[in-house]
């Protein structure tokens, strides 16, 4: 939603049609490596992006926004910043995730864990092994059209905690207003830089819309869906 709003508002300016391709990063970045037609290519991790670049036939990359990792959570699990570590590790919480690797808040995730694992002994092993994979693979069940992903999710009740981006969460919440959305305490924050990059000799329309994403009105639209500047 927040990308076909700054595309259209774009579109809206500038006479320039934009046609998207919306998916987790690792695999439009697989589907790019294999010949998927691509000028701009935008990812939620800078290093998807870095990758293409170091191949040799798309541009550095530059970060155009900042996001970073929330808990999203029913409205019965009663848990707080100061809590919320011993809220994952609970043998009986379902703690949900998107997949590693092939989603970047699922390599956030892990990030997280390792951050854990230096608060409290094993607590990496504990929440690597307990994590559920639920959305941004191959073969991820999808939400049904109409349905944010994380709300559908939490609303199917296939997790207690989900762990993603604060404003997917924020999206989530207001679709589904009893779920709860919990900061990450400081010694657990896990930020994320979003990479754009543009494939080399791409029409000069594909790179006015890369810069465009740093240019005021996409930022505007960006801070407003609660994204961080570059």
């Amino acid at each position: 939603m927040r990308a076909t709003t700054i595309a259209r508002d774009y579109e809206t300016r500038t006479g320039q049609k934009i046609a998207l391709t919306f998916g987790a990063s690792g695999l439009l970045r697989e589907r790019i490596e294999k010949g998927d037609a691509a000028q701009v290519f935008a990812s939620a991790d800078i290093q998807h992006p870095q990758r293409l670049a170091n191949a040799g036939a798309w541009g550095a990359p530059a970060v155009f926004v900042r996001n970073s990792l929330c808990a999203l959570t029913q409205a019965n699990l009663k848990t707080a910043p100061s809590t919320l570590l011993d809220t994952l590790l609970d043998p009986t919480v379902r703690l949900g995730t998107s997949m590693p690797k092939a989603d970047p808040a699922g390599d956030y995730a892990w990030e997280l864990f390792r951050k854990a694992d230096s608060v409290k002994a094993g607590a990496y092993a504990t929440l690597d092994a307990k994590a559920l994979k639920l959305t941004g693979g191959a073969d991820s069940p999808k939400a049904p059209a109409g349905r944010g992903t994380y709300a559908w999710v939490m609303d199917n009740n296939q997790a207690d905690v989900f762990l993603t981006y604060c404003t997917n969460a924020v999206a989530a919440q207001k679709e589904v207003p009893r779920l709860a959305v919990v900061a990450l305490p400081a010694n657990l924050q896990v930020g994320a830089a979003y990479g754009v990059t543009v494939k080399n000799g791409a029409k000069p329309a594909a790179a006015a819309f890369a810069k465009a994403l740093l240019a005021t009105p996409a930022q505007t639209t960006f801070a407003r869906y609660g994204f961080g500047a570059p």
